[in-house]
């Protein structure tokens, strides 16, 4: 039986001659000298073209609806999951052997809609609809912020600054205005910068099994678009070309700013100085060498404080991550990742090395919707915490 790539092969044949009679009947039909006999045999071979179309055509959507059903009964036994990553796998191989059938059912194991018409080969490189959502969505170990700041994969988003309103004087004070970030307007517009990440793939791991290409480049991928995201987050002189990414860094935003003489005390000045809303669901971001460092104060020479959580002393949950340079303290949820839809792929082969190429590329922005839900430490060697200083 032939391939449904086959098919789609024979049925673009057949569409371009039944075009290409077609516009001969049409131009011997306005040609008075042409006898209506060879007007006749036009007209039967055009009926007959387009009857052995439409037989191929409806074998094509027969074998294809039955490999889709096929495929998806096959993800919804218990071994689906085993089932999906041997497609993703699959995908990968295919794209980087420019293979348009494999990427075909790739596509249909993965339930996405196939990109582009087979017979251009796939031009778009479009990424399987989910495939492309679980590489930008799913948390990443990598980044220990995202598990906590909110993230979403939908295109074009906007959003409301503030969701509700309590009466008409709400908010009405300059400052608080200014802390809410009121002044950037009431809707948060979310953009598209541009991020590409690079894997590279060795001839024999793209020759060996597809389960493990997948696991090899989901890997890869997954870790560059954390050390971006944690790039941006915490960039103390973040990127104003090509694309503008300053205010995607919590560090460059009017977040109001709370000193301390070590971290422990300044994120516990920070915590008192966030308002009621923001305390309810408050959080620490903060490097390990900080927060050691504040414990060697606190223990003067004491054992006990070394087995106690972070959590348990300073009574908030603490992340450890290295990118903060700085303690960033409050509803990390205010904090919001999007990644805009239509992430695409192109692949490359280096002739020389006999190295490969997936390249994924994304479009995302990081906004911070709410500043006065934030506070930023500054350890200094003052007594004390000052608030409401302004970076």
């Amino acid at each position: 039986m032939s391939t449904l790539y086959q098919k789609k092969e024979d049925m673009a044949v057949l569409r371009a001659e039944i075009a290409a009679v077609g516009d001969e009947l049409s131009g011997k039909a306005a040609n008075p000298a042409v006898k209506s006999e060879e007007l006749d045999a036009l007209k039967c071979r055009l009926t007959d073209l387009d009857k052995r179309f439409s037989i191929l055509k409806e074998a094509h959507d027969r074998q294809e609806s039955e490999e889709k059903s096929a495929i998806s009964a096959k993800i919804a036994k218990p071994d689906g999951k085993a089932a999906k990553l041997q497609a993703r796998g699959e995908f990968y191989k295919a794209a980087l052997l420019g293979d348009c059938e494999g990427i075909r059912k790739a596509y249909l194991g993965l339930g996405g809609i196939p990109a582009g018409d087979a017979d251009l080969g796939y031009g778009d490189r479009l990424l399987p609809s989910t495939l492309g959502k679980e590489i930008v969505s799913e948390p990443f170990e990598q980044n220990p912020l995202r598990e906590h700041i909110t993230v979403s994969s939908i295109g074009g988003l906007e959003l409301p600054r503030i969701a509700y309103t309590i009466d008409d004087d709400f908010i009405t004070d300059k400052d608080e205005a200014k802390l809410v970030n009121i002044s950037a307007g009431n809707t948060i517009v979310f953009g598209r910068n541009k991020l590409k990440v690079t894997t590279r793939i060795s001839d024999s791991l793209l020759r060996g099994s597809a389960l493990g290409l997948q696991g090899y480049i989901d890997g890869l991928l997954r870790s560059g678009l954390a050390a971006k995201e944690k790039k941006v987050i915490f960039a103390e002189t973040p990127a104003s070309a090509p694309q503008d990414e300053t205010h995607m860094s919590v560090y460059n935003v009017e977040i109001p700013i709370v000193s301390g003489s070590d971290a422990v005390s300044g994120i516990l000045a920070a915590i008192g100085d966030l308002p009621d809303y923001a305390q309810a669901n408050a959080k620490v971001v903060m490097r390990r060498a900080d927060w050691t460092a504040s414990l060697i104060a606190l223990a003067n020479g004491s054992e006990a404080l070394w087995g106690a959580k972070p959590e348990d002393i300073i009574g908030v949950p603490v992340i450890f991550c290295e990118a903060a340079i700085k303690p960033i303290v409050g509803d990390l949820r205010q904090i919001h990742l999007n990644y805009d839809i239509g992430t695409t792929y192109d692949v490359a082969k280096d002739v020389d090395t006999g190295i490969y190429k997936f390249v994924l590329t994304a479009w995302f922005d990081i906004q911070v919707k709410l500043l006065n839900a934030l506070r930023i430490v500054e350890i200094s060697a003052g007594e004390g915490g000052s608030s409401g200083e302004s970076n």
